[in-house]
């Protein structure tokens, strides 16, 4: 996959555990506020999870690591965008996004947002 913007990371660790509340779920439709771009947020971590390293190459208006970060699939695109919750407001516009992974990470599109594929655990 290929990065975009400031923002973009692609191979994060995960495994964190939510400890507070966020403001965007997995599903749900956002948009970029300083990119403008939409997208649909695929994972959420309670806080920054990637390096010291990309967070000082790529996160340039060094947004809060406490805070909650997104994984999120681009509208028309084929990457992906890791993204402080700053940097993001819902998207209102109901429409479907266009991304190749978006029938791996989710099952369907219903009422303006997109039900996430249950694990086979």
């Amino acid at each position: 996959m290929k990065r975009h913007g400031q923002e973009a990371h692609t191979s994060r660790p995960s495994g964190s555990t939510m400890t507070e509340a966020v403001r965007f779920h997995v599903g749900q439709l956002v948009w970029h506020k300083l990119f403008y771009y939409r997208g649909v947020v695929a994972d959420v971590d309670a806080t920054f999870q990637g390096s010291q390293e990309w967070y000082e190459r790529m996160a340039r208006t060094r947004p809060p690591k406490d805070r909650p970060w997104y994984r999120v699939l681009v509208h028309n695109a084929g990457y992906e965008t890791y993204v402080a919750e700053r940097n993001l407001e819902a998207d209102d516009s109901q429409a479907p996004i266009n991304h190749p992974l978006v029938h791996q990470v989710f099952e369907e599109f219903r009422d303006g947002r997109y039900v996430a594929r249950q694990p086979f655990n």
